[in-house]
């Protein structure tokens, strides 16, 4: 069975309001719960995790400086998971619950017991600590310029699965600077999180309607346990929204669209198949110091680009399809993506009237982004990414940070107020979106390397940031055979936080580490 594409209207996740304001904060109440949810129209309702009961879950707006609190609320099943869960994976077996959840405000500058630490998870009656609840409050200060920052479960062994079944959705913080500027809003401002997935077929071929997640490799090799984790997935459907390849009617005239790849393992190299180009103004922490215009975005999992596409010029009746021709894994894989499926987005549709004149901008000037000076580095460290089969006991593919393991000893501890340098030395075949929790930094630049005896070795010149990466990040892609370099200031808060790859599969088999920010 074959699904057809752009039969579906682009559904907008609905704003959450809080449930009161008093004192200068708002609160939240935001419930995790097992529905039942319509992913495209020819296939049965599909049974997913939500916040709130929707996938993706509910956007959470606020201003800059404002205090908020939300209530995390997991009435999920206790003892079944929608996917097959690996109990070999750190935290994910006995006496750990299959069912875990912790929320992680991705991108957000807040005190370590509101980060969403991978064991600090808590589930239907249970917790980590031995407490006998179910909800979590974090306290989110917003101290930062108005940006596109989203929430996720980030279980231990299990955030692959969780996100995969649905626990995701956006943040936005707004301010009056980012109001000043004109650009594109109300319903001309859309948030877009692309995902891939995959449905489970029957022996007729046509869908029942359930996620299809792997078991394993395939075929599954005589040693390993079944469930395995894989080392990436890849799903041969693209969902927008939580619709599988859907449709926008626009009006002629400019749209501003969030745009976040939540995807587990695939990247994404954006087109228009007009050929016109996008006009980036943001990036993962804020707006950058000026539009970049260009005619493709590469998003990894866990980014987001702020841009805004200008339909002006078409005319009604006009059709544009957004595109990717990224390859699996990115960026030397050998799969492309098939132009009739993976390589395809979603589709707008010029069908509306302008209703009334367009008067948004794109500025030509946006948000002075400082640049972190060098000169107050207080340390620099070198970070190597690196895979082996030695360590699983099962020989399994292991991608590691710095050659050690999530309960290895923490050896990243920058103290509080300083400055540091981190080189991310791939020496994988594969881009890595590396996340740093807490901190948004700055990409200096890239740099080939080899290898020779313990030595790495710098060859050619430094690669200056793409345009478009000029800005305020908290992901990030380490290229293989490059070092990447990038700046911090970890101010804000003490205590314990992490880093990752967000390739979902690599962050649950190890490739994560806690981090310390001392005093």
């Amino acid at each position: 069975m074959e699904i057809k594409k752009y039969v579906d209207r682009l559904p907008i996740p609905k704003v959450l309001s809080p449930k009161f304001r008093i004192k200068g904060a708002s609160y939240y109440t935001v419930e995790m719960r097992q529905v039942k949810q319509k992913l495209h129209r020819d296939i049965p309702e599909t049974t997913v995790w939500g916040y709130e009961g929707t996938y993706p879950g509910p956007t959470i707006e606020v201003e800059k400086h404002e205090l908020v609190l939300v209530t995390w609320l997991n009435n999920l099943p206790v003892d079944k998971h929608l996917l097959p869960v690996d109990i070999t994976v750190h935290g994910a077996g006995p006496p750990n619950p299959i069912v875990r959840t912790v929320v992680h405000l991705h991108g957000g500058h807040v005190p370590p017991e509101s980060d969403g630490y991978p064991e600090a998870w808590f589930t239907n009656g249970f917790a980590q600590t031995g407490d006998f609840f179910k909800t979590k409050t974090y306290v989110y200060p917003n101290r930062q310029n108005a940006t596109t920052l989203w929430y996720h479960d980030h279980a231990l062994g299990i955030t692959r699965l969780n996100v995969y079944s649905g626990l995701a959705g956006f943040y936005l913080i707004r301010d009056s600077f980012e109001r000043s500027l004109n650009l594109p809003r109300g319903d001309y401002e859309i948030p877009l999180v692309i995902q891939d997935r995959s449905f489970t077929k029957r022996a007729d071929g046509t869908f029942d309607g359930s996620l299809f997640y792997p078991r394993g490799p395939e075929p599954l090799p005589e040693n390993y346990p079944d469930p395995s984790i894989v080392p990436e997935f890849f799903g041969d459907t693209i969902l927008v929204n939580g619709k599988a390849w859907p449709f926008l009617n626009v009006e002629p005239r400019k749209y501003r669209f969030r745009i976040l790849n939540g995807s587990n393992s695939r990247f994404y190299k954006l087109k228009l198949s007009t050929g016109q180009s996008f006009y980036q103004i943001g990036t993962d922490g804020g707006l950058l110091r000026a539009p970049v215009k260009t005619n493709y975005i590469i998003i990894a999992p866990g980014e987001r680009a702020d841009v805004i596409l200008d339909f002006s010029k078409a005319k009604l009746g006009d059709e544009i399809v957004m595109t990717n021709d990224a390859p699996t894994p990115f960026p030397n894989g050998p799969d492309l993506p098939d132009p009739d499926t993976t390589g395809q987005i979603m589709k707008f549709k010029v069908t509306i009237p302008l209703r009334c004149k367009d008067t948004s901008k794109i500025p030509y000037k946006l948000r002075p982004v400082p640049k972190i000076r060098e000169d107050c580095v207080k340390k620099t460290r070198d970070l190597l990414l690196v895979e082996r089969t030695d360590i699983d006991e099962f020989g399994r593919l292991m991608l590691l940070l710095d050659n050690k393991t999530w309960d290895d000893p923490v050896s990243e501890d920058p103290k509080l107020g300083t400055t540091e340098i981190w080189r991310l030395i791939n020496t994988t075949p594969d881009t890595h979106p590396i996340h740093l929790h807490l901190v948004q930094f700055q990409i200096l630049d890239r740099q080939r390397f080899h290898i020779e005896g313990n030595k790495v070795i710098l060859d050619g010149g430094k690669i200056l940031p793409d345009l478009n990466e000029r800005g305020w990040k908290d992901t990030i892609r380490a290229n293989p055979g490059e070092v990447t370099r990038i700046i911090a200031r970890f101010g804000d808060f003490t205590g314990r936080y992490v880093w990752h790859c967000h390739i979902l599969e690599h962050e649950d088999f190890e490739m994560m580490r806690p981090y310390i920010v001392r005093r």
